[in-house]
């Protein structure tokens, strides 16, 4: 009998045992008994879609909020998509860790935002060359592929929106800005920290209409952040009233991957002023008068004190 085919003529192996001749050696010296001495179908979870990507995943910044579970025995539920975008989709994932005997219920469990980026096949990020002019990667070749957008370079711009976000999650978080907090990232699948209640998610700035009083609390919290930003030599680079999410009276950043470095970028201040406008602009229609080039020039100026 050769190496790799079984003869059924030969008894010595058991006649429901059928080899086939694409089958490496590894496996075959693993029969015994009419049994594969090799699992070559890992067990599924007991409950949910897929086991916890947990392991494996880059990590966000430590000191870890109490509620994120790094259970190696946890499994995750995609519940379906919170947002659509133009670079990026937003899923709902449940995480928990399933325990023997006992009712599964929320109280074990916890809620993330999964955004998955797109890949070289669908639509890129809007206006991503302006964006990444202020980012370099080492390598010369890979800087020519994402110049001319060829597949590969494609697919490195696609890693790179994600690792942006992710990274710059992980610092805002870290100084405390009001930002979700960066659970793991998994090629271009990041899980952060989902804003909202267990049955719905926080609305968009540009979805309420908050009391005067309110009103005025929400552009000192907006300055506040820009600012803190505007130090460390940063402008968001797409802020709008639909990338701020209002819950429990306090604003809450969303949306980071073309995050701008002002000086750096070429554009970096035109990028700074529209955010100033966008947000400017909302809070006047509100009812709010607020001065736009003020607020320009407050930042241009934090962002020019690093200097």
């Amino acid at each position: 009998m050769s190496h790799n085919t079984f003869d059924s003529d030969d008894r010595s192996w058991p006649s429901s045992t059928h080899l086939t001749h694409g089958e490496p050696a590894t496996l075959t010296a693993g029969v015994r008994d009419g049994f594969f001495g090799i699992d070559s179908t890992p067990d599924a979870p007991p409950e949910g879609e897929r086991w916890s990507s947990w392991d494996g995943a880059q990590h966000g910044p430590e000191p870890r909020p109490a509620w994120v579970i790094t259970d190696l025995g946890a499994v995750d539920q995609d519940l379906g998509i919170l947002k659509s975008g133009k670079e990026a989709d937003v899923h709902v994932v449940r995480r928990w860790v399933p325990r023997e005997g006992m009712e599964d219920t929320d109280d074990r469990a916890v809620y993330m935002a999964a955004k998955r980026f797109r890949d070289s096949d669908h639509r890129m990020f809007h206006r991503d060359a302006g964006y990444l002019e202020g980012r370099r990667v080492r390598r010369s070749r890979e800087m020519r592929a994402m110049a001319r957008r060829t597949e590969f370079g494609k697919a490195l711009i696609s890693g790179q929106w994600a690792y942006a976000e992710f990274n710059a999650l992980g610092e805002l978080w870290s100084i405390d800005m009001p930002v979700p907090y960066p659970v793991q990232i998994t090629g271009t699948e990041l899980l952060m920290e989902f804003i909202g209640d267990e049955d719905q998610a926080a609305p968009r700035l540009a979805q309420t209409r908050p009391a005067p009083a309110l009103l005025v609390d929400l552009f000192e919290q907006l300055r506040t952040a820009m600012n803190r930003l505007a130090v460390r030599g940063w402008a968001h680079g797409d802020l709008s009233p639909y990338n701020v999410l209002l819950h429990e009276d306090r604003l809450i950043l969303i949306d980071w991957p073309q995050i701008v470095d002002i000086i750096g970028n070429p554009q970096g201040p035109e990028f700074l002023q529209r955010d100033c406008h966008n947000m400017c602009a909302w809070f006047s229609s509100r009812g709010l008068l607020v001065d736009e080039g003020e607020l320009l020039g407050e930042l241009m100026a934090a962002a020019m004190s690093r200097w």
